[in-house]
């Protein structure tokens, strides 16, 4: 245009004008017909929050860190079809509180303008990572493990490199294609053990409940080449013990470091129902006799495999996204914490109800993805599968916040651990399931 209008400086005035507002017209609004900014596109970003001294970490007792093992990261993902945005964030940490959520989200929706019910914070629930704000529900049932302040320094760093992540994310956002499959592997175990009496202990049980597939969706580049993976199975971060003081993202975060080390290409490990699943060598003191890079080979080529089974991709791609709040009676006479005041009422006959946020994700008519703060018995997260009319139903756990342990109501008269890190009643197994089957059915 420039170049036109030098070579002839006197061309009549309305022509010059037109000239002009093409010109105009065509730099306001580039990206509006830029092919990039249509179609589904995405964009993957992979952040170092390892921290730089000894950290207070979250996962059995309280214990101070003394070094690393393996780094720790956010994993980001941003999907675009043009006309929702979505922001999946995989961190190697235990577990947040909800409240440090919301403070994160409300960030987000002011700097970037990203709607919470587009925002999943998702944890990988490694035992060995450092805490992250707030201590929350847990200051209720551990209050002794809390007799220290968080890290507000280190929070304000996991908080300013998430957000910054996402933007970068969303910066690099090009055209993509997106597959779905499954795969399996056997790097897990039922963790209820149960004695002669009926009672359960934290220990192995392997004709127990349990879920082994892999829930695995790849992320392709426009020509097909790899962009990222996003792997879905359930297992507690418990390889290394209480007495294990080196930061590690645990069997999560080194079979995710291992995979993109195989595949060239970031993988977003997203735990699952892994309330009562633990990894199937668990809690050793020494990570030099442990066997975490035993999982490289038990899960980490069997994520390989499904990836090289997945075959089909595609750029028609549409996103949707939802939101439900499922009201379920806590615990008589438990009490609660002042930060979670918005995740609790008291309802006309004085029963106090936990207000439980619900997310959901459909992709095109045969991939639906919820999610929970919650600490999830698998029995639960498999019947919700089974009844879905989605082929590809996945449960995305620890996803914004924590709100405890929800067990089934049968598992509650076993006892245990998890019954007394429980704020529910045996009421909230049914009252979970049927609410998120009936959305996922299309019932109201």
């Amino acid at each position: 245009m420039l170049f036109f209008q030098n070579r002839i400086p006197a061309f009549r005035t309305r022509i010059g004008l037109l000239a002009v507002a093409l010109q105009l017209l065509f730099s306001l609004g580039s990206q509006a017909i830029d092919p990039k900014a249509t179609g589904f596109r995405a964009a993957v970003v992979k952040v170092d929050v390892t921290p730089e001294g000894h950290q207070m970490l979250l996962g059995y007792g309280a214990r101070r860190s003394t070094g690393v093992l393996d780094r720790i990261y956010h994993r980001i993902t941003v999907l675009d079809d043009g006309k929702t945005q979505f922001v999946l964030v995989s961190s190697d940490f235990a577990v947040v509180s909800p409240s440090e959520y919301d403070k994160v989200a409300a960030k987000l929706k002011s700097q970037l303008g990203i709607d919470p019910v587009n925002f999943w914070w998702t944890l990988t629930h490694t035992h060995s990572a450092p805490e992250v704000g707030p201590p929350g529900l847990p200051a209720l049932f551990m209050g002794d493990r809390y007799q220290h302040k968080f890290d507000t320094d280190y929070t304000d760093m996991v908080e300013k490199k998430l957000i910054d992540g996402v933007a970068e994310a969303r910066k690099k956002l090009e055209p993509a294609r997106l597959g779905v499959g499954w795969g399996m592997a056997q790097a897990n175990i039922n963790r209820r053990a149960k004695g002669v009496d009926g009672k359960a202990f934290l220990g192995m049980d392997p004709d127990g409940p349990v879920d082994r597939r892999i829930g695995l969706i790849r992320l392709d580049k426009a020509d097909g080449t790899p962009m990222a993976l996003i792997s879905n199975y359930a297992i507690h971060g418990t390889v290394m013990g209480g007495e294990n003081l080196l930061i590690s993202g645990d069997a999560p975060g080194v079979v995710a470091q291992y995979v993109e080390e195989q595949l060239g290409i970031p993988l977003l490990f997203i735990n699952g129902a892994a309330g009562n699943i633990a990894p199937i060598y668990s809690q050793y003191a020494n990570h030099k006799i442990g066997r975490l890079h035993q999982f490289k080979t038990l899960l980490g080529d069997k994520i390989i495999a499904a990836n090289q089974s997945l075959k089909a991709t595609t750029a028609d791609i549409s996103l949707k996204t939802a939101r439900m709040i499922v009201e379920t009676p806590r615990k008589a006479d438990l009490g609660w914490v002042d930060d979670l005041k918005d995740y609790t009422r008291t309802n006309k006959a004085g029963v106090n109800i936990v207000k439980l946020p619900v997310r959901f994700l459909q992709i095109n008519d045969d991939i639906a993805i919820w999610s929970a703060p919650l600490e999830l018995f698998c029995e639960i997260s498999n019947e919700v599968r089974d009844r879905s009319p989605f082929p590809y139903t996945f449960y995305f756990g620890y996803g914004n916040g924590w709100l405890g342990y929800l067990l089934t109501a049968e598992e509650i008269t076993h006892g245990g651990y998890e019954v007394t890190v429980s704020p529910y009643t045996p009421a909230a197994a049914k009252d979970l399931t049927d609410s998120v089957v009936n959305h996922l059915q299309g019932k109201k």
